[in-house]
């Protein structure tokens, strides 16, 4: 091969290198039920465990803004608030088997400080992931949103024991089996009716958590809780009676609250 060759195919490889590289470094983040490798709660492969599992899931173990974490010794940041504009979905509920998680249709977003992200699901914890001051509640709701960019939000929202959520109950009562997504194509809800009245909430820097622990995930957890009732609570935990992870190191992260 002549040396024009050489450096012709040498060029190739490097370019190819780099878009691949380019590609990796912009990709969006892998959420919950996007992973194919075996993981849980419990038993070897439990949240302790998650960064052993695959090469895949290091930052489970290595990672430095992890969550959940306990929201404590917040500081007062700017009064911005989140502005939710949710539309109604037809329901579509999802057993994949760590939760229970409602796909949403296109149309929904959020905006935060003028970056708007769209919601695409929502999912459920017991007990809650976050805890306020060290206190935990019966449940906590996810609600995922991603942006154009691939890069995520999340609104958790804190579900204590008292009066029943409509909402949750049409979920509840159509939940599939595990693996099974069911479509109830003439029926719609809305998230905005897992919304408390008040919207202040805390914000910090954080990850998914459920493997691969992906990080840069914004986090808004809202300071008012919602209720459920103790039938519902029992619904959920006879599926799942832990699905939530441990809480992580806060490691200097500035936790915010927004009024």
């Amino acid at each position: 091969m002549s040396k024009t060759k050489k450096n012709h195919s040498k060029n190739v490889a490097l370019l190819l290198v780099i878009v691949i590289g380019t590609f990796l470094l912009f990709s969006s983040p892998v959420i919950a039920g996007e992973v194919n490798i075996h993981w849980g709660y419990g038993g070897v492969e439990n949240p302790t465990q998650w960064g052993s599992l695959s090469k895949d899931f290091a930052l489970c173990e290595l990672g430095k803004v992890q969550s959940p974490i306990n929201i404590k010794d917040a500081v007062i940041g700017s009064p911005t608030s989140i502005k939710f504009d949710y539309k109604p979905s037809p329901l579509v509920t999802l057993n994949n088997g760590h939760t229970i998680q409602v796909n949403y249709a296109k149309g929904s977003t959020i905006n935060i400080n003028g970056e708007k992200y769209s919601l695409i699901q929502f999912h459920f914890h017991t007990p809650s992931e976050h805890e306020i001051n060290n206190k935990a509640s019966a449940l906590e709701l996810h609600l995922v949103h991603r942006n154009t960019a691939g890069k995520l939000a999340v609104v958790g929202v804190l579900l204590n024991k008292g009066k029943a959520n409509d909402l949750i109950e049409e979920v509840w009562n159509n939940i599939p089996e595990v693996g099974k997504t069911n479509t109830v194509s003439d029926h719609t809800i809305n998230a905005v009716n897992l919304l408390p009245k008040g919207r202040a909430y805390y914000s910090y820097a954080g990850s998914l958590t459920t493997p691969p622990c992906s990080e840069d995930v914004k986090w808004h957890v809202l300071v008012e809780p919602m209720t459920v009732s103790e039938e519902q609570i029992e619904t959920f935990t006879n599926m799942y009676p832990v699905d939530a992870r441990p809480i992580q190191p806060i490691n200097g992260r500035t936790i915010e609250l927004h009024r």
